[in-house]
């Protein structure tokens, strides 16, 4: 209010070429302000986006490395597997009571 109501005097703006002649100083303040917005909000936009594409890689980053730990998990139980049934096979070979 304060702003709209003593800021009336007429002021000229120059934008490169152009050349606007008697605009209330109101105007000009509200403009700006406005213009102000529109970029920040647009720089925002850009931001989010990057972000978003930054996160979509690095999700494909994470899938793709739980699927390896998966698999290398299913390998290990496989060769346990494995190493359990060579020892009921050859249940004559002496044990370490040492080992781990």
């Amino acid at each position: 209010m304060y702003v709209s109501r003593f800021n009336f005097t007429p002021v000229t703006v120059n934008l490169g070429f152009y050349t606007i002649p008697d605009i209330p100083l109101f105007y000009v303040i509200i403009g700006a302000l406005l213009t102000g917005l529109v970029i920040s909000y647009l720089v925002y936009l850009v931001r989010s986006i990057s972000t978003s594409f930054a996160f979509r890689g690095k999700n494909k980053e994470i899938k793709k490395e739980k699927d390896e730990v998966l698999e290398l998990t299913k390998r290990v139980h496989q060769l346990e597997l494995e190493n359990e049934k060579l020892k009921h096979e050859s249940g004559d070979t002496p044990e370490d009571t040492n080992s781990l």
